[in-house]
């Protein structure tokens, strides 16, 4: 008989954080996609960049990109509500996110985007994004190498 591995305090507190990051990014998203013109206005004042310029950028991502945008951050919530419940699933859901990740960092790094969102808080940001998705891709797979996720 198998014993049951105790879930360690830190998988609650990491999988809680985690999703409440990856909630941002999903809100991001989820406001982008549908053209929500307020969450745009007040991100185009924040960038320092035109409305017009900001909706151009988003609504001229060619259909790989949008695709790409989406595996990475669904997976990302995907992953992190996985974690919540204990499933060793949610290695692949962050190695999907990192996939997504990969792609939208490729397009953004070979697209003509706006010089106003060509800047370092931009890669500043997405670098954070990298380390936190490869994080928890390492702690989801060392987790169920522990046996606590099933």
């Amino acid at each position: 008989m198998t014993e049951a591995v105790k879930t360690p305090w830190h998988l609650w507190v990491i999988g809680l954080v985690a999703l409440l990051w990856n909630s941002g990014g999903a809100y991001d998203y989820t406001m982008t996609q549908t053209r929500n013109m307020d969450y745009l206005a007040t991100a185009a004042t924040n960038a320092g960049v035109p409305l017009d310029t900001l909706v151009g950028h988003y609504t001229n991502f060619p259909l790989w990109a949008d695709a790409m945008w989406a595996f990475g951050v669904w997976g990302a919530v995907a992953g992190s509500i996985l974690l919540l419940v204990r499933s060793k699933f949610a290695f692949h859901a962050f190695v999907l996110s990192l996939v997504g990740l990969l792609g939208t960092t490729v397009f953004t790094m070979t697209s003509d985007i706006p010089a106003e969102l060509d800047s370092p808080f931009t890669w500043i940001f997405t670098a954070v994004i990298w380390i936190v998705t490869a994080a928890l891709a390492y702690y989801a797979r060392r987790m169920t190498a522990a046996g606590v996720l099933r």
